[in-house]
């Protein structure tokens, strides 16, 4: 009963808009009234800051919110505490970083078990880079480099930001023409690729005119094929208002 994957361009970004839709189209995945969320922070050094947007943005009727700190952590049982949820949102901030802490404390394979029981796996930025082979990331500095460590729950890797850091395009194609990265996916800072199981069935978003591309390697030049993209229209999502 392998479950779905929501990964988003943007982390933060998406997080601070309470009422997006894409909130509730998250958590409609899942089937159930009242879907326990589970908030890692990792990527930012658990930052009290972001756990907070996370509870103004899911804190409601619809959803119940938890998470899980792991820099001070204070659950010891983390398998029975991981597989009691049904989402798992994966906050943005530095890709790298948050990979080494998951290994060192064996939560890349409580998340992979998690998602092959069923569970919904999302995030944007490091939060949609980590399902993937690898990607393209900011962790070692302002100038952008490759990093292709994911957990490889899908096949592929994947560029977040494309509409928003003039590095991403260049050297997500010079990465796939080298081989350096598998081919993959690029998607707008409000654009999300949902896959259910290991098939992409659709990506979506909030802006009207948000954008995805497949990106290979065809001979010497690489090619984007666009991804069509449905636009999510708000019906009372778990924010508390109107997005911004």
């Amino acid at each position: 009963m392998v479950g779905h994957v929501v990964a988003t361009g943007a982390g933060r970004a998406m997080m601070d808009r309470r009422g997006d839709p894409l909130h509730g189209f998250i958590l409609g995945l899942t089937g159930k009234p009242k879907p326990r969320v589970l908030f890692l922070g990792t990527a930012t050094g658990d930052n009290p800051d972001y756990t907070v947007s996370f509870y103004e943005t899911y804190n409601s009727d619809r959803c119940a919110p938890f998470h899980l700190r792991l820099f001070q952590r204070g659950i010891t049982d983390l398998r029975e505490f991981i597989l009691s949820m049904d989402v798992i949102h994966v906050g943005g901030g530095n890709t790298a970083n948050m990979l080494d802490v998951w290994r060192r404390q064996g939560v890349d394979v409580l998340l992979r078990e998690a998602w092959e029981n069923g569970a919904v796996m999302t995030g944007g930025s490091a939060g949609a880079i980590c399902w993937f082979q690898g990607g393209t990331t900011d962790s070692y500095g302002p100038t952008l480099e490759i990093l292709p460590e994911g957990l490889g729950l899908l096949a592929g890797s994947c560029c977040p930001h494309y509409d928003a850091e003039d590095q991403r395009q260049p050297l997500f194609h010079r990465a796939i023409q080298k081989g350096e990265l598998p081919p993959g996916y690029a998607i707008d800072n409000l654009v999300s690729l949902h896959f259910h199981g290991t098939e992409l069935v659709d990506a979506v978003s909030s802006q009207a005119h948000g954008r995805a591309w497949r990106v290979a390697a065809e001979g010497d030049r690489v090619v984007e094929t666009p991804i069509p993209v449905r636009h999510l229209v708000s019906t009372g999502g778990p924010g508390t208002g109107p997005s911004a």
